[in-house]
């Protein structure tokens, strides 16, 4: 790995934090980042959980300390995503790296699409059942244990969906997201899947990029690092499935 290599990863890791905490998709500039950088495609999302975990828990104290919202009442929805991680997490790492570079990079397009039109929930909506909100947040879990990028906008509309408001679905949205890659990141450790030289130094931007998200969440005003998450995402998948 090169020298600019590491601060191209240091930099992606500070806005793929910020976008995760703000909103969603930041997995799908940094794992084609590390995938760049000579990682290949399993050992990259494994490798990116690192910087997850890092962002996650950065987030979790920065909404804590600003004391705008809870976690109140999110256990209905923590277990069925934790049960689904695991399964996801397990098996994704089976698959070939090119394999997954291949689904990486067409999974990337729905997750621009999502970013573009981030979901507006409605505020005032009817709950789902309880067995509707297990059966979501398994599928979710699965997905997020598997692959990550993107999974942020999906929880965020279901968290509302479950009952909780806007804000509170953010704080529990990071939350779950910092459980979910605590389980999952051992699954890839001991598949071998995480090369920890470009893993710290990724993990060094997410960290600092999860905290300041939380601030700019809570203050409002995302839409100049989206702008730049769609257009660095949109590049960067048509580099993992050969358009240019």
């Amino acid at each position: 790995m090169t020298w600019w290599e590491a601060i191209l990863l240091v930099v992606g890791g500070l806005a793929a934090g910020v976008i995760n905490t703000m909103a969603g998709g930041g997995s799908a500039l940094t794992v084609p980042l590390l995938v760049l950088a000579g990682v290949p495609g399993n050992q990259a999302n494994g490798s990116n959980r690192v910087g997850i975990l890092a962002a996650s828990a950065s987030a979790v104290l920065s909404f804590r300390n600003s004391k705008a919202t809870s976690l109140d009442g999110s256990s209905k929805v923590l277990l069925p995503t934790v049960i689904g991680s695991v399964i996801g997490s397990v098996a994704i790492s089976q698959i070939a790296d090119d394999t997954f570079e291949t689904v990486f990079g067409v999974l990337m397009i729905p997750i621009v699409i999502l970013t573009v039109l981030k979901p507006k929930p409605k505020l005032e909506v009817e709950p789902w059942p309880a067995w509707v909100t297990f059966a979501v947040f398994l599928g979710i879990g699965m997905y997020g244990g598997a692959f990550q990028a993107g999974v942020g906008l999906v929880l965020l509309t279901a968290l509302t969906r479950a009952g909780y408001d806007l804000v509170t679905a953010n704080n529990i949205k990071v939350f779950i997201n910092l459980v979910v890659t605590a389980i999952a990141l051992p699954v890839f450790i001991i598949n071998g899947d995480v090369v920890w030289g470009p893993a710290l130094i990724l993990a060094a931007g997410f960290l600092a990029g999860g905290w300041f998200g939380a601030k700019l969440a809570v203050k409002g005003g995302e839409q100049l690092v989206r702008i730049f998450m769609i257009v660095a995402a949109l590049y960067l998948a048509g580099s993992l499935i050969g358009v240019w």
